[in-house]
């Protein structure tokens, strides 16, 4: 091959703007800074001093671990059975509260090894007319169709968040404690409680949804 050849380079120059065209018909972002995709578990450069993604992580999984030792669950005989009751959340910030609950659920249900059992009280209706419809022979049941199988709770899990907030002309401050609680569904009795707290300061405030 002529590297001298002016044919050669003719041919170079339209590959190279074949392939800037090419380039440019892609799709673009808009101007400012591009969509960074991040672990759950760091905190991003999108920050403020409210809960965020970080903290959720690390607070559920202190308390999956935490519930998943105590004696009433190591020592169950047979697997107890959980009710998610909703967190009440007293801070400033309108997050999703319920996504607490829901991620530690979750931590336990992939993680315990079965030693607990979550009731889907959130689905009662469904599996109400499920019961109804096969009482009634419309579907078949693979048992008894005039047994009740709903079964009772053993225990409450819940939480609160509360929070107390400072605002200065040099900034933000917010502090989050994060409480939860397994209650004994037939005594009351807390027959768990744990808690984690985090305190963050910052320049501006964030808004949260």
């Amino acid at each position: 091959m002529n590297l001298l050849n002016p044919r050669f380079h003719l041919t170079v120059i339209a590959l190279a703007g074949l392939v800037a065209g090419c380039a440019t018909q892609g799709v673009h972002s808009p101007s400012g800074v591009p969509v960074t995709e991040m672990r759950p578990d760091e905190q991003g450069f999108v920050a403020g001093t409210g809960v965020e993604s970080q903290d959720l992580v690390r607070v559920t999984d202190k308390m999956a671990r935490s519930i998943v030792g105590i004696p009433q669950i190591a020592g169950a005989q047979g697997q107890p059975r959980i009710v998610l009751d909703p967190v009440e959340n007293n801070t400033r910030f309108p997050i999703n509260k319920d996504v607490f609950l829901t991620r530690i659920r979750v931590q336990l249900n992939s993680k315990s090894a079965g030693k607990v059992l979550f009731l889907a009280r959130d689905r009662m209706k469904a599996l109400q007319h499920e019961r109804e419809l096969k009482q009634s022979g419309q579907v078949t049941a693979s048992a008894d169709p005039n047994v009740v199988e709903f079964k009772g709770a053993d225990f409450f899990l819940t939480g609160k968040l509360d929070g107390m907030s400072t605002r200065t002309s040099a900034g933000t401050s917010d502090y989050i404690l994060y409480s939860f609680q397994l209650i004994d569904a037939r005594t009351s009795d807390i027959i768990w409680e744990d808690s984690a707290e985090i305190k963050k300061q910052g320049l501006e405030d964030a808004a949260y949804r």
